[in-house]
């Protein structure tokens, strides 16, 4: 059973390696395939050739859901429902909108195909949104499209697991219309939404209600920035949603309650382990429903179930065969499980603990017991939590040996209760949860000075795959009984974890990427032993921006610890708003910019024309602004560098006024290989002067994907021809790469080396 298991995961994920999908001829050949397998009695290799075949059919079917290319960008009046909890931030809300049916004066009605299930934003809402309700939109609508960067979240693969076919948002005109709404009879997004409200009302401000509403529905919305890197620091991120382990406890409290009360009544029709095992499981599926059916709550319900089967036919079944068939049994519902990382940290740590206790001879007591399973999951899971967060918790077992016990005994319990006991007497629940309160605060006392503590995590370069195979045999060796020899090979095992080092430029040389910002901007230098950052991104609200998602995962990903330089070119958002967590969350040497008192707390230095020095035989120098201009734009810090093989100009967001004074004042000492293009392409940038005097062999675009400003202009791509340069733009490529290769420069950008057959072409 587990090998067939392995064997079917097998074949999904190497479907999951493919950048383009086969055709559905090939999906025959695999019927086909299949067939003379069975017959052969080859089991192993039938479940692989059907793991192959399924992960096929599913994305196929998937990708056939999404947004007609003729749709994109008009506007359609959509009628729907919203389908769970919506994410309200100071500026807008987003949901998810189903059971879609869509109308539109200039496209066809044949043409009129929406996918079932569309992610939607609504600016500055007059009305509130709610899970259940039935809305009429007019929308504009864009095609499955998101920022790619080395170690970033990979937005469309998450919307291609979720279903969703299209993005956009609500238009104000004509107003939208609220038609009703779901019966929490047919929806239980329905029932978790009145729970939401009933929270909200019951706890007003408590600083523990987004707590509180991820440990009872698992709405971890307003859980703000600041905690989530509490509980990345501390290991205790798996405590603050619903996971496997809290289905496990409910259930495991329910069958002991009712076993023990079935037995006190005598009503012994049906035995008492028969009814506890029953109530375990439908309240196992309740909860689990209540999170919205999440990979973890999955795995957990289907082994519960499987468990509470054995004893209903008292049988006997082997951990492992249980977690095989829950395997099997998420795989088939989702093959796209596999994408994601909860999937794997999930199955794993139950996989872990059940290694680390089965089959072992001694007994240990409680409270070892609980230190056992913090290392065991803490060591055994820390290679994928580098390869996915590139961040490992030190002083997780620590924090988790308090942490675990407070929310699995006291926290979840009273919540739980208090939220059946709310919709009976408000003033009872009121109590529980100033109970619940009470500990929380406590709780997160304790968190945030462990989260302090000076290298309470470490961030470090993801593994290489070669890594990955000596350290996953090493965590067994380590967690293997005491008895077997030469378990201290496990430490040289884990060593090519550590030592994973990002290559390098060579002496004279850069590396430079051009971040995805979207429609904003975000470099990053790199020479042997420094690095410079210039520009950050733009901020979305108080919980987003480009800094955390975005610069942050990539410079880790880098195995970056430090930033030398950070040059924030001028104050417009998209190049300023990402700073402040950049600066938050990796040590930087240096600040220039030309707008210093936009970010004084942090020591900045004006950035003025003359300025210069050189990093490992690369010389950097400011070439303006030298005098205000009347435009802020035109005041962007310009910054040219010289390596061995080439030059690159950054230039901001000049315009003509600007680029004309460069010109006159530096004429062809402008002339650069490769151009970050100025104002993001827009028309009244890249003028023909300038670009006669730089004369770029590249210009890289830093562009949002349809933006609103018709960024680059048709004009300026033109210009572009006029000078016989090859233009890359972020919104198409992805993030965009300038390295030394052969003694020569090569430009690529990330959508056409590393895309997968999900993303966007």
């Amino acid at each position: 059973m587990v090998v067939s298991a392995l064997s079917f995961l097998a074949g999904l994920m190497l479907v999951q390696q493919f950048p383009v999908l086969p055709d559905v001829d090939w999906v025959i050949v695999g019927g086909i395939a299949a067939c003379i397998i069975a017959w052969l009695r080859y089991w192993r290799g039938l479940f692989f050739v059907l793991g192959v075949v399924w992960a096929i059919v599913f994305a196929m079917h998937r990708l056939s859901d999404r947004l007609p290319e003729p749709l994109e960008g008009e506007e359609v009046q959509v009628t729907g429902t919203v389908a769970d909890l919506p994410e309200q931030d100071e500026k807008r809300v987003r949901f998810d909108f189903i059971g879609v049916y869509a109308e539109s004066q200039s496209v066809t009605e044949s043409a009129l195909q929406l996918p079932s299930k569309l992610r939607l934003s609504w600016y500055y809402p007059d009305q509130p949104v709610k899970a259940g309700q039935q809305w009429a939109f007019t929308v504009k609508l864009k095609r499955v499209h998101g920022s790619m960067n080395p170690g970033g979240f990979d937005y469309e693969r998450w919307l291609f697991t979720e279903g969703i076919g299209a993005t956009g948002y609500v238009r104000p005109y004509p107003k939208p219309v609220l038609l009703g709404r779901d019966s929490a009879w047919n929806s239980i997004a329905v029932w978790r939404q009145s729970i939401t409200d009933q929270l909200s009302n019951t706890l007003g401000s408590s600083p523990s209600l987004a707590l509180i509403k991820a440990l009872t529905i698992g709405d971890g919305n307003s859980i703000t920035q600041q905690q989530w890197e509490v509980f990345r620091k501390t290991g205790t991120t798996h405590l603050v949603v619903i996971s496997g382990s809290h289905i496990g406890l409910i259930a495991g409290l329910v069958y002991f309650l009712v076993l023990k009360l079935w037995a006190w009544t005598g009503w012994l029709s049906q035995s008492p382990q028969k009814v506890a095992a029953v109530s375990a499981v439908l309240v196992a599926v309740f909860y689990s429903g209540l999170a919205g059916f999440s990979v973890p709550t999955q795995r957990s319900v289907v082994m519960l179930a499987i468990a509470m089967t054995a004893i209903i036919l008292q049988r006997n079944s082997r951990p492992f065969n249980t977690l095989s068939i829950a395997l099997f049994a998420v795989l088939i519902l989702d093959p796209l499980a596999v994408l994601a990382a909860g999937f794997w940290l999930s199955f794993l740590a139950v996989s872990l603990i059940v290694y680390a206790v089965s089959d072992r001879l001694g007994r240990l007591g409680h409270i070892w017991s609980a230190i056992k399973l913090h290392w065991v999951t803490s060591i055994g899971l820390s290679p994928l939590l580098l390869l996915f967060f590139q961040q490992v918790s030190l002083i997780a077992p620590l924090a988790n040996l308090v942490a675990v016990p407070v929310i699995s005994l006291l926290v979840v319990p009273l919540s739980l209760l208090a939220v059946i006991v709310m919709f009976i007497s408000s003033t009872l629940a009121g109590k529980l949860f100033y109970l619940v309160d009470y500990v929380l605060q406590g709780l997160w006392w304790w968190l945030a000075h462990l989260a302090e503590i000076p290298m309470a995590s470490i961030n470090h370069a993801p593994p290489s795959y070669w890594a990955l195979l000596f350290a996953v045999p090493g965590v067994l060796l380590m967690l293997a009984p005491v008895g077997i020899p030469a378990r201290w090979l496990s430490l040289v095992m884990f060593l090519p974890l550590v030592f994973t080092d990002a290559k390098q430029p060579e002496t004279g040389d850069i590396n430079m990427t051009l971040l995805d910002v979207g429609q904003g901007l975000s470099a990053v230098v790199q020479t042997t032993h420094h690095l410079l950052v210039y520009d950050t991104g733009a901020k979305f609200s108080e919980q987003s921006d480009m800094g955390q998602s975005v610069l942050l995962p990539f410079l880790r990903s880098q195995g970056i610890t430090k930033i030398d330089g950070l040059i924030i070119s001028h104050g417009d958002n998209d190049h300023i708003g990402g700073a402040a967590s950049l600066l938050r969350g990796m040590n930087t040497e240096q600040v220039l910019t030309s707008v210093p008192q936009k970010l004084s707390e942090y020591a900045p230095i004006y950035c003025v024309a003359g300025q210069s020095w050189s990093w490992d035989e690369v010389k950097f120098t400011m070439l303006s602004p030298k005098q205000p201009f009347v435009s802020e734009n035109d005041n962007s810090c310009v910054l040219k560098i010289q390596s061995k093989y080439g030059t690159v100009l950054l230039a901001g967001d000049i315009e003509a006024a600007a680029e004309s004074w460069l010109v006159e004042t530096y004429g062809g000492a402008l002339k650069a290989d490769v151009l970050v293009a100025p104002h993001h392409g827009s028309k009244t940038s890249s003028t023909a002067g300038f670009l006669q005097a730089v004369q770029p062999g590249y210009v890289l675009i830093p562009a949002g994907y349809r933006n609103q400003f018709g960024h680059p202009h048709k004009d300026v791509l033109a210009r572009y021809r006029q000078v016989n340069a090859t233009w890359l733009n972020s919104a198409d490529s992805g993030a965009i790469t300038v390295n030394v290769e052969n003694n020569a420069w090569v430009v690529h950008g990330m959508r056409q080396t590393k895309s997968k057959y999900w993303n966007a072409k």
